[in-house]
């Protein structure tokens, strides 16, 4: 094991590809397979499946060149031991590891007395990188309204706002049919949860909130007036998904099918899209496991941060809501970018 501190943010960001850290001063970790727990037994042939199918998107050379030779690999554990070095990237902050489903809820093509809250696609002129609108203003004072904008609407704004959350979902029409729905853009404004301003009203003890206590006190406040959603100021944009039938699973943020237990969203400013992370998840029920990061989220923020999508439909939606554990990742780096990172960092 080589460990390193490095206070130079950017060589870590130029290394991994990304953005610039949110801290200036990184502990990296440069671990050994045989330090990783339960690396033995997890199934790389499924996660090397996985990582097939995205590496394509990867633009650098290295890493277009591991993608093809990832192709006819016979021996996936190999493979991985062979071209990667485990690379654990931690700042101050302990990991934190959520679940998200696909979630379904009813909707309708035109508004009525039911179906009034409208979910709207990406406005053309949202910007890049600054803030725009929040919540309060595109639903309560109707910012975007007469634009074009509307995908559809539904009759619950508590279940937009936790379809929200998720990223992505599967809309059951009035009339029939089904839209499938993916993750678009949001609104560049930080998100907030909910459970936290349930505390702060002394509507709830900390050891009280749940999901489904979530679930249930926004219905209770939000339908007569919205005031406990509008204290989230972030907004998901969704994308329909025309070309995806009823029975797949859904697309992540690199528009590729997700896979249950395998597939990973993050924070795309400090993780890669697409490079392999090695996770260990703590708390009831503990994973160990080689997973792929596809996907991003509003709520997903900071380096040691990820969501595991773990299956489609409500019947397991509250139990995935649960999953709230502490843990750590690591970047499965290929040697010459390790060997960089160590070289630049000296």
């Amino acid at each position: 094991m080589i460990q390193k501190t490095l206070a130079m943010a950017a060589i870590v960001a130029m290394v991994l590809g990304v953005s610039k850290p949110e801290s200036a001063e990184i502990n990296v970790t440069i671990e050994q397979f045989s330090q990783l727990t339960e690396w033995q037994d997890d199934d790389h042939r499924s996660a090397l499946r996985v990582f097939l199918s995205t590496c394509p998107d990867m633009k650098p050379q290295d890493w277009q060149n591991l993608c093809a030779l990832a192709v006819n690999q016979t021996n996936s554990q190999l493979f991985f031991e062979m071209f990667f070095r485990p690379v654990l990237m931690s700042v101050a902050t302990p990991g934190l590891f959520t679940g998200f489903f696909e979630p379904e809820l009813d909707g309708a093509l035109h508004p009525s007395k039911r179906f009034q809250y409208p979910m709207y696609k990406t406005p053309p002129n949202l910007p890049k990188g600054r803030p725009w609108l929040n919540r309060r203003q595109i639903e309560a004072e109707n910012a975007l309204a007469n634009q074009g904008l509307i995908i559809a609407w539904v009759d619950d704004p508590v279940e937009l706002f936790l379809l929200q959350i998720q990223g992505s979902g599967r809309m059951l029409l009035l009339r029939g049919g089904v839209i499938r729905l993916g993750y678009g853009s949001f609104n560049g404004r930080p998100y907030k949860t909910l459970g936290a301003e349930l505390v702060r009203r002394d509507i709830y003890d900390c050891h009280q909130v749940s999901a489904q206590v979530i679930q249930n006190s926004a219905k209770r406040h939000s339908i007569a007036d919205q005031n406990l959603l509008h204290h989230c100021p972030a907004y998901v944009f969704f994308r329909e998904i025309p070309d995806l039938s009823d029975h797949e699973r859904p697309r992540g943020a690199m528009n590729r099918l997700l896979t249950p237990m395998r597939s990973l969203a993050v924070d795309a400013r400090f993780v890669p899209l697409v490079a392999p992370v090695w996770l260990e998840k703590k708390g009831e029920k503990w994973l160990n496991r080689l997973i792929v990061p596809q996907d991003i989220g509003s709520a997903i923020k900071r380096r040691q941060r990820g969501d595991i999508f773990i299956v489609t439909g409500l019947e397991v939606g509250w139990a995935v809501a649960k999953i709230k554990d502490r843990g750590r990742m690591l970047v499965l780096l290929p040697i010459e970018r390790t060997y960089t990172l160590l070289e630049q960092g000296r």
